[in-house]
């Protein structure tokens, strides 16, 4: 298996029906990690490489509510960890927030989406090599969609200028979210030391 090679659906593993059993609260906020939200709250999808470090910069954030690790973009329904580590699932291993947009908008959260990690390595983040690793925006709306779009391409100016190559981020209308494990939920909270391989190119987005 090629691991920057996304496989097809036809190709991917089976899965399974039951989800991943998780802590109803979340560790930091306390706030619910599992629908509903109030419905005021918006959510938003990124993946940007190992998401244990990008949750913790997530849940950082005034005007942030809850988040979540877990897979997406792909095929395998309610995958594990050690099956997303194949390659043969197609997902992510991506964040969901669940933000106010009276206190953070969406906009906000893509300006910190693109500073804060390496959108021009394809099927990697730094030493982080795989499909499960690469650049991701999904998106809940149309709004989300073309400011999505739209932020890319004003970041990719904001890169040319600084001389780094063009984005590879993938953007497009959000499937499933499968929690992660119970142990992957705020990983950096519960195990301070653990690894944090998070890292921007230093280009500010405005």
């Amino acid at each position: 298996m090629k691991k920057n090679t996304i496989i097809s659906a036809t190709d991917s593993l089976p899965g399974r029906v039951v989800p991943m059993p998780v802590t109803q609260k979340h560790f930091v906020t306390g706030n619910p990690l599992i629908e509903p939200f109030p419905r005021h709250l918006e959510k938003a999808i990124f993946g940007m490489g190992c998401f244990w470090g990008i949750e913790r910069k997530f849940w950082q954030i005034h005007g942030i509510y809850s988040t979540a690790v877990g897979y997406s973009g792909g095929f395998t329904p309610n995958p594990n960890y050690d099956e997303i580590c194949t390659g043969l699932t197609g997902h992510t291993e991506v964040v969901l927030v669940v933000f106010d947009p009276e206190t953070v908008s969406y906009q906000d959260l893509l300006k910190f989406f693109w500073e804060n990690h390496n959108p021009t390595q394809g099927m990697q983040q730094g030493n982080d090599i795989g499909t499960q690793y690469r650049s991701a925006i999904y998106t809940f709306t149309q709004v989300q969609q073309a400011h999505a779009l739209k932020s890319r391409s004003h970041f990719q100016k904001r890169l040319i200028q600084a001389r780094f190559s063009t984005i590879t981020t993938e953007i497009k209308p959000a499937s499933a979210f499968y929690y992660a494990e119970d142990y992957h939920q705020a990983y950096l909270a519960k195990n301070p030391d653990g690894y944090c391989g998070v890292g921007g190119l230093g280009v500010c987005y405005d």
